[in-house]
């Protein structure tokens, strides 16, 4: 059975690998970046019905008016991915800047409740649609230098499990850990160390089938992509 899969953030890493694995398996993907050039890029590579826009999930009317559109000519989503995200700059709490915290949490955490509120209520006039929410290993632990990162994905576990309890059965919201990826993300965390750590290529190739094969009795359920 083919689903309609919402995800932010494709214009590299983890959302453009999702993106191309979805399509290369016959799912149709509606996606979002704020890079213009990402985004024409996968338009010229996926025509109709994909369909890809650019926009920062940070803005509530940007993103109000994007659920708009895509709700008007697609059905709401099976599978709502909120996967875009941003790291604060490494430093000590005390000297992250606070244009740079604000990003942080704007992007991470606001970005992910202005997706939810504009496409939720479309799935939940359905009863049907499973939510993933993209958090980290920093979700649940923590590291010196990534305080703001920590933070919001702290956020996004509390977040979830709440939004979990508040949805209709055969709806499911979920806090998934990707895991440790060698990310450009990993790069500014991991330095010279981060190749040590499981590729893109190969994530997804465990990733993609997990996320297809997540059910309503998942709900409010912590995960992580097997490694």
């Amino acid at each position: 059975m083919t689903k309609l899969i919402v995800i932010t953030g494709v214009s590299r890493g983890l959302g453009l690998a999702m993106t191309e694995k979805f399509i290369e398996l016959g799912h149709t993907v509606l996606g979002c970046a704020r890079s213009l050039e990402a985004v024409d890029k996968l338009r010229q590579k996926y025509s109709f019905p994909h369909n890809f826009t650019c926009l920062d999930v940070a803005s509530d009317a940007q993103v109000k008016a994007w659920a708009q559109k895509l709700l008007a000519n697609y059905s709401p989503p099976d599978l709502l991915i909120n996967n875009a995200a941003v790291v604060n700059n490494l430093a000590p709490l005390w000297e992250v800047s606070s244009e740079d915290f604000s990003q942080v949490i704007d992007v991470n955490i606001k970005g992910t409740a202005n997706v939810i509120r504009h496409f939720v209520p479309a799935m939940i006039a359905i009863k049907s649609g499973i939510v993933v929410n993209f958090s980290s290993g920093w979700g649940r632990s923590t590291s010196p230098e990534v305080a703001a990162y920590c933070a919001s994905k702290w956020a996004i576990e509390g977040l979830t499990r709440a939004l979990a309890q508040e949805l209709p059965g055969g709806m499911a919201a979920i806090p998934l850990n990707p895991g440790i990826i060698h990310t450009d993300m990993l790069d500014i965390c991991f330095g010279s160390d981060a190749v040590n750590y499981t590729s893109i290529k190969a994530w997804v190739q465990k990733a993609v089938p997990f996320l297809l094969k997540l059910k309503p009795s998942d709900n409010g359920v912590p995960m992580t992509i097997p490694g």
